[in-house]
């Protein structure tokens, strides 16, 4: 059937052109015009025949017109023979005209539709991509981008792999294998024309592949297929960006409450704990108490003090997960506050054996003691918390080019080499860590960026054979002699 639609045209063009030189062969005849005359005429009738029709129509009646000018307007009439040479090259000179024109005005014609069809693409595309852009990322879906492809192009099927999620997206009707096609691209990294109308293109954003894409139906995929795929690269890139910016948010909300609560669950703590205190105080001044008595009120007031300092360094990190950490520095003593830490981690761990080395020389240093203090604090917990009982925890204090160095080191589990450039980071905790005491990810968060405010740090140790299989942590400060 589409064969024949194509031959109708032809068919109407060639006849109306051959009827045209008929009628002009007669009222030239009968004019007694003579030979050049006619076929001038004749070459206007070819002209205009290249202008609406196609090469093969022209050709037609080119032929036509020299028959009829051989026919009836060159010697000897009414036949076919030409005696003359300088006829026979004024015929020849007339087809050639006339094929040449008709092949020239044919060319012309083509590249017009192709300069036409290239611009309609060229408005698809831009259409496109102003629907794209219209979409709300929150709340579009993949299928409802790839079906704009589709209905845009006017597309048999279109298929989206997003290499992030592993999902596939399909519009249209999917031949056999379609999806699979698609995935398989991007695996391999190359583009495929794969036949029966079909393209796969690879995605790629910053230079790093981000998915695939295939097209059944598409025209003019030499001009097209690469600002589709583009364009589906700008969509997926954009839907994700938008994505990671809303866990993000939401991410910081979440935090926000929760550090609001803490706020407001450590000062609904204080007061109580005050309460309990004055009354432990007030036990003693009541009168003499026996001996059990005297260890049950020395017990009540030092479990409240504990319960104190935990409060307040829920408060302490609180303000610091809210804001930036401004220390107020002033000269401290930091082979004391060690000294004095590791002796109330000593009374309270009994389970683990600590050792404290430090330098006799001095040992000031330009920090906010309360910061300070919550970071080596930070330090000795996890000392703690992820060494086995009966376990030495050893503290030391060194001096090293104008700094003082407070190493940490404790046996039992090492940190995986995986995990070792994450500890510092935000909410992150260990396989290991998770398995054998509870905690949020934010104690060394902290302890870290204390130590940067005070233009310190805070570092795990590489392993050698001095630390072996143990975790040794190294806060390090500027001494104040050097840092005034």
């Amino acid at each position: 059937m589409r064969q024949i639609y194509k031959i109708w045209p032809f068919l109407i063009r060639t006849a109306v052109g051959c009827v045209l030189i008929g009628l002009i062969t007669f009222v030239c005849y009968r004019l007694q015009l003579n030979f050049s005359v006619t076929g001038f005429i004749y070459l206007i009738v070819i002209v205009l025949q290249s202008l609406a029709g196609s090469l093969a129509s022209s050709a037609v009646v080119s032929v036509v017109a020299v028959l009829c000018l051989d026919f009836f307007f060159t010697a000897p009439l009414f036949s076919f023979e030409v005696t003359n040479p300088l006829d026979i090259l004024a015929l020849i000179s007339f087809l050639t005209t006339g094929l040449v024109i008709t092949r020239l005005t044919t060319r012309v014609r083509k590249e017009a539709a192709i300069s036409d069809g290239q611009r309609r693409q060229v408005d698809r595309l831009y259409q496109l991509a102003q629907k794209l852009l219209a979409l709300n990322p929150e709340t579009t879906t993949y299928s409802t981008s790839t079906k704009l492809f589709q209905d845009v192009f006017g597309l048999q099927a279109v298929c989206l792999f997003d290499a992030a999620t592993g999902e596939v997206h399909c519009a249209g009707d999917q031949p056999n294998g379609f999806a699979e096609q698609t995935r398989a691209a991007h695996s391999s990294g190359e583009d495929n024309d794969v036949g029966s109308g079909i393209l796969i293109r690879c995605l790629h954003a910053g230079g790093n592949p981000i998915g695939a894409i295939s097209f059944e139906g598409l025209l003019d995929p030499e001009l097209t297929a690469g600002p589709l795929s583009a364009l589906a690269a700008a969509m997926l890139e954009r839907t994700r960006t938008f994505r990671h910016a809303s866990q993000a948010a939401a991410a910081a909300q979440a935090e926000l409450f929760r550090g609001a609560v803490l706020d407001a669950l450590a000062h609904e703590f204080k007061t109580p704990l005050a309460t309990i205190l004055t009354a432990a105080g007030g036990l003693r001044e009541v009168g003499p108490l026996c001996s059990d008595q005297s260890e049950l009120a020395e017990i009540i007031e030092t479990e409240a003090a504990r319960l104190g300092g935990l409060t307040s360094r829920v408060l302490g990190t609180s303000r610091l997960d809210s804001e930036d950490v401004k220390p107020r520095l002033d000269r401290t003593d930091i082979a004391e506050l060690v000294v004095n830490l590791v002796d109330q981690y000593s009374r309270e761990c009994t389970d683990r054996r600590f050792f404290v080395t430090k330098e006799t020389r001095a040992t000031e240093v330009l920090a906010d003691s309360d910061l300070l203090q919550l970071a080596l604090r930070q330090m000795l917990d996890n000392a703690c918390k992820y060494s086995p009982p009966g376990s030495a925890v050893k503290v030391s204090l060194e001096l090293q080019n104008e700094k003082a160095a407070v190493r940490v080191l404790n046996s039992g589990l090492p940190i995986r080499a995986d995990e070792r450039t994450r500890i510092f980071e935000r909410f992150y905790r260990g396989g290991e860590a998770r398995r054998l005491a509870p905690g949020s990810g934010l104690g060394l968060y902290f302890a870290h960026k204390i130590l940067q405010a005070h233009g310190g740090c805070l570092e795990l140790e590489e392993r050698t054979a001095t630390t072996g299989e143990d975790t040794a942590f190294r806060l390090t400060l500027p001494l104040a002699l050097s840092a005034l």
